[in-house]
């Protein structure tokens, strides 16, 4: 369940927030401070073939349970792994003749635990799934609505013969998994691939710019140190990413999670300037600024709604003239300006227009050291796509900067073992060699790239997807 280091924490009680996780002694940046198994999890319903129910790895081939044909492994170790968990579900499937979705999937695997060894502390929890918040009272009518029909899905799925819930507690656990479920992503980190219930994380409270970081690594949760924590400090993360004005992230942390946040960047609107920054020399009037906002925001959605329908070139279009309009206006951190570098960089990258994409990649990344914690872990996966954009481009000097950089960032926040910094070490070996071979003779590096790439083709970049980043906590759409 847990991984050892619980002694490294307290509960405590936070002002002005309830329950709180603080360091009993002094960390500094990288230390992991514990890891956690789920105490359970699923796969998202859209994955179920495509990952494994044991160990949430993307495989091209996996192994199908004979008996629900529902279930998929890497292999036998996985699903022998899996047939505690797995058994009453197995069953349950079978009986109900289909598959519930992730959310009745995930509260029957809590509850067939809570069977099985009863509502008290597992060994290596601070605190008990019964004792996780569930915030059902504060469910708005829409969410309320969406939690009956839950339950009386629940309640068709679930077997007679197995331990019989209160509708209360049913709805608690469904609560909990509401506000405390984790997303987990792929082996790579770049994919989010399912919701697990983590106890010990659900304690640690929300700051907008937190001294921690989680990242899911080989089929556990680590809480990793993104600088030094004195004794008794209190432990935070944040539940969603920092780029948005203060007053946007305070209205999504309420919506989504149901308290006011009161850190110091929200309270102080730290940063707000440059989210919203303007050009100085000539500054633009308000009724200026206004209409390039309203603009921006209507260009973002015919974005949207090109890239679902992966009409690309069409994307770039909106994005070249959008950036040629705002130029005049906003500063280089201005957020509607990044959303917009971010797009056309990601889906310049995937068309292969290397050269251009180059320079708008290094322009977000610029704007983004300027926003984030020097340590954030979505500012490392930037400025490593940027890195690799540039090489691509043949920029090897920035390039192999950006691979360095992206590469300290991600042994912070994801650590040596996980594959993706394994993978941006490999990368930085390559580029340095690259970049020795250029410093020595640029003419003959560019030959020899130019042979490489016709022998080759270039690595070509994952499709860009609508979807964001994995965030933190899994909210149900």
């Amino acid at each position: 369940m847990t991984i050892g280091r619980m002694e490294n924490v307290e509960v405590f009680t936070s002002e002005g927030k309830g329950r709180g996780l603080k360091a009993t002694k002094e960390f500094w940046a990288a230390d992991v401070i514990f890891a956690e198994r789920a105490y359970s999890a699923v796969v998202f319903d859209s994955l179920v073939n495509f990952v494994c129910h044991t160990c949430f790895k993307r495989q091209e081939k996996l192994h199908r349970c004979g008996q629900c044909k529902f279930a998929h492994y890497c292999d036998r170790t996985c699903q022998k792994d899996a047939w505690l968990n797995h058994k009453n579900e197995c069953s349950a499937i079978k009986r109900y003749g289909k598959v519930p979705n992730e959310n009745i999937r995930l509260a029957a695997r809590i509850m067939w635990r809570v069977e099985r060894e009863g509502t008290g502390l597992t060994e290596g929890c601070l605190v008990s799934v019964d004792d996780l918040q569930n915030h059902v009272e504060h469910f708005g009518e829409e969410e309320q609505k969406e939690l009956r029909v839950d339950v009386d899905t629940f309640l068709q799925y679930w077997p007679p013969q197995s331990q019989q819930f209160s509708m209360q507690y049913i709805s608690h656990i469904f609560g909990v998994i509401n506000c405390n479920g984790f997303t987990l992503s792929d082996q790579r980190g770049l994919q989010a691939v399912g919701v697990g219930i983590f106890p010990n994380l659900g304690l640690v409270n929300h700051d907008c710019w937190p001294n921690c970081t989680v990242i899911f690594n080989n089929g556990k949760i680590e809480l990793r140190a993104l600088g030094k924590i004195s004794e008794g400090e209190e432990l935070t993360v944040s539940y969603i990413d920092f780029l948005n004005v203060s007053e946007e992230r305070k209205r999504q942390l309420k919506q989504q999670y149901y308290f006011d946040c009161t850190c110091e960047h929200c309270q102080k609107k730290l940063k707000d300037d440059l989210f919203l920054g303007v050009k100085d020399n000539p500054k633009p009037s308000q009724e200026v600024v206004k209409e390039m906002i309203q603009f921006s925001k209507e260009t973002l959605e015919k974005i949207d709604k090109a890239r679902s329908e992966g009409l690309y070139h069409e994307v770039v279009k909106l994005c070249r003239e959008c950036l040629q309009k705002q130029e005049p206006v906003f500063a280089d951190t201005n957020l509607y300006m990044l959303r917009i570098l971010s797009i056309v960089s990601e889906v310049l990258s995937y068309l292969q227009a290397f050269q251009e994409a180059s320079d708008y990649a290094r322009r977000m990344v610029d704007g983004y050291m300027k926003l984030y914690h020097p340590n954030n872990a979505q500012l490392g996966m930037a400025v490593m796509r940027a890195g690799l954009t540039n090489w691509h481009a043949g920029n090897i000097e920035v390039g192999h900067g950006m691979i360095c950089k992206a590469y300290a960032i991600l042994l912070v926040t994801h650590g040596p073992s996980h594959p993706i910094t394994k993978d941006l070490e490999a990368m930085r070996v390559q580029t340095e060699m690259e970049l020795r071979m250029f410093r020595q003779n640029e003419f003959m590096y560019h030959k020899m790239r130019e042979a490489a790439l016709n022998n080759q083709p270039m690595q070509v970049m994952a499709e860009p997807s609508n979807e964001p980043a994995p965030a933190l906590f899994h909210k149900k759409q």
